[in-house]
This record gives structure tokens, sequence and C-alpha cells, in this order.
């Protein structure tokens, strides 16, 4: 595999946000829950190969060089994607096993944060800054 980048240009994030907020209504609108495949594949493809076609294909359309825009922190949005892959997974399980309470509450949550990620703020860097604290207080109570 290629050397990581250190960041990805917001508008590729963006997109795969949005990738998993219009799957996910798109699956709860037609009952379709195979359409959850789509960003989930995509998502386990970047996190194991640093390929993500959804954001592959959105880089098609940059109208700048990727470093004129705004970067995102490849690190951080690999602990997200995680996190989306985890629900996404979940949710879709659940759905082809006929728990579908199970199956709407993965899936909202992920969509939820991706929107709420569109709108500016990020679940995920919440969440990674509180463990990241977590992990030096612990260290410094060792000292």
């Amino acid at each position: 595999m290629a050397t990581k980048p250190s960041s990805i240009p917001r508008p590729l994030v963006r997109t795969n946000q949005w990738s998993i907020v219009l799957s996910v209504l798109a699956a709860w609108l037609s009952g379709q829950a195979w359409i959850l495949a789509i960003p989930l594949l995509s998502s386990i493809m970047g996190l194991l190969f640093g390929f993500n076609p959804i954001m592959r294909f959105a880089k098609l359309f940059l109208k700048k060089q990727p470093s004129e825009y705004i970067p995102e922190d490849w690190d951080q949005q690999q602990f997200n994607q995680v996190i989306a892959v985890a629900c996404l997974a979940f949710g879709l399980i659940s759905f082809l096993l006929g728990w579908t309470f199970a199956g709407y509450a993965f899936t909202a949550m992920v969509a939820l944060s991706a929107f709420i990620a569109i709108l500016g703020f990020c679940i995920g860097c919440y969440i990674r800054f509180q463990l990241s604290q977590y992990k030096y207080r612990k260290s410094s109570e060792r000292t």
C-alpha cells in the first residue's frame, strides 16, 4: 500500500458523509437494506486499502488541486470510518435478521452523525478527543 496521506480534502469527506446519509434514507424509504452495503463496502475498502471508491469518484469533480481545499485529518477520518463501518454493518445485519428496531437504531446513529458532521460538528472527533484525554489522565496517574 502507498504511503498514507496526512489529510483528505473536505469536499471528498463531505461527499462520503452525504453518501452515508442518502443511503440510509434510501434504505429506509425503499425497505431495501442492501443499499446500506454501498457506503459500507466503500468504507471498508477505505479502511483496509486506503481506497474509498466514493471519494475516488468524487475526486474527479474537484475544480482545484486537492491541496487547495480545507484539509481533514487522515487519522481522524479513519477513526470516524471505523465507527461508520460498525454502525452500517450492525444496521445491515440487523435488518437482514429481521431485527428492525436495532437496524433503525444503528443506521439512525450513523446517518445522524454524518449529517451533524456535514453541519460542522464532528461527533467522532469529539469521541476521539475524549479518549485521548482519558488515556493521558490514566498515564499521568501512574507517574
